[in-house]
């Protein structure tokens, strides 16, 4: 076997070899529409909330298909704000920059350790992630 092939291939292996996720789960953040504006010059925070909602759905993560549906919201959701050119936009930067599989701060599932990738949440994940958010809410000022 090549050098050229054996360098990928140690690398899959390696990530294969890592658990699909692992257990911890750490308090919800978001950054708001990360690098992009959070609304217009007139409007600041015109679509703010739709990017809140969207950077929880990433936070939680889960399958494929609930990222499909999450990011689909953002643009139904940013469209709704009067944006839907914009909206589309949005949905091509998060399909781009979102995967599970890139060790960002915004990726699928960055509310558990990296790596995290698709796959649905256990009952006791899903069980945390709801004990964590009505935490949160109870810690709020």
């Amino acid at each position: 076997m090549t050098a050229l092939f054996r360098t990928p291939l140690l690398l899959a292996a390696a990530l294969l070899a890592l658990p699909a996720g692992a257990a911890d789960l750490k308090p919800f953040t978001t950054d708001g529409c990360s690098a992009f504006p959070d609304g217009t010059a007139e409007e600041r925070e015109l679509w703010l909330d739709c990017c809140i909602a969207h950077d929880l759905a990433y936070w939680k993560g889960g399958t494929y298909a609930e990222r499909l549906a999450a990011d689909r919201e953002l643009e139904l959701c940013v469209a709704d704000q009067g944006k839907p050119e914009l909206g589309r936009l949005m949905r091509a930067g998060v399909r781009v920059g979102g995967s599970p599989f890139l060790p960002t701060s915004f990726r699928w599932g960055y509310g558990w350790n990296y790596p995290r990738f698709y796959g649905p949440l256990s009952e006791n994940e899903r069980a945390r992630v709801e004990a964590s958010l009505s935490a949160d809410t109870t810690d709020a000022p």
